[in-house]
């Protein structure tokens, strides 16, 4: 009788898991931070003790997942609203290679070693680091890649000026623009305020790229 209270448990656990990782989003299964990553685990192995522990009840069980789960739905939802929480949570992107020269201090802050870099570069079917142009690390610890291109005159990374209505302060001085110059693009567009602007970045072409929030 008791394989069957197991059988019945996996189930029940199954489903329920499957609508708790719906309601916290496709995030936690495409791209998983630090803390997604943390908080699945720790889920994970509360799965597994409510499945094997046949004394604890369903209530019991399940509780500890559903806090976890409205934990994690309060700070994606906190992290959309805010630069810094986001900054906090998931981390900023690191350059690594910039115009085919390495950065060693940003490695050295992300713990990052050369074999690492070397590998993950021939991965992307990159012979040499000196055809890279530029070499970001992600917040979820995969490395982009963006080769040299013989014919371009002037490559830069794509900079986001602009992110969700706030502007991105660092990437403006990077670009060796202001604020002014900012808000009149944003004017030759059409828009008057930047709270307006979903995403504005400037492309290889040297052409701003505004998308606007839908209403």
């Amino acid at each position: 009788m008791e394989i069957w209270t197991v059988v019945l448990r996996t189930i029940v656990v199954y489903f329920f898991l499957l609508i708790v990782l719906r309601l916290m989003g496709k995030r936690e299964i495409g791209e998983l931070s630090v803390l997604d990553f943390v908080i699945s685990i720790m889920i994970a192995e509360l799965a597994v003790v409510s499945v094997e522990d046949t004394d604890v009840s369903y209530v019991r069980a399940f509780t500890p997942i559903l806090v976890l789960s409205l934990l994690q739905i309060v700070l994606a939802w906190w992290s959309l609203k805010s630069d810094r929480m986001r900054h906090i949570l998931d981390g900023r992107p690191t350059v690594l290679i910039r115009e085919g020269k390495i950065d060693e201090k940003a490695m050295k802050k992300q713990r990052y070693n050369f074999d690492d870099l070397l590998m993950q570069i021939r991965q992307k079917d990159i012979k040499d680091v000196s055809d890279v142009e530029f070499a970001i690390l992600e917040p979820s610890g995969e490395l982009s890649v963006f080769e040299k291109k013989e014919e371009a005159e002037d490559l830069s990374y794509p900079l986001p000026f602009i992110i969700d209505g706030h502007i991105q302060w660092d990437h403006l001085e990077k670009a060796g623009k202001d604020e002014m110059w900012l808000r009149r693009e944003l004017r030759k567009g059409g828009i008057d305020y930047v709270k307006k602007v979903s995403y504005c970045a400037m492309q290889e072409n040297g052409v701003l790229y505004i998308d606007e929030k839908d209403d």
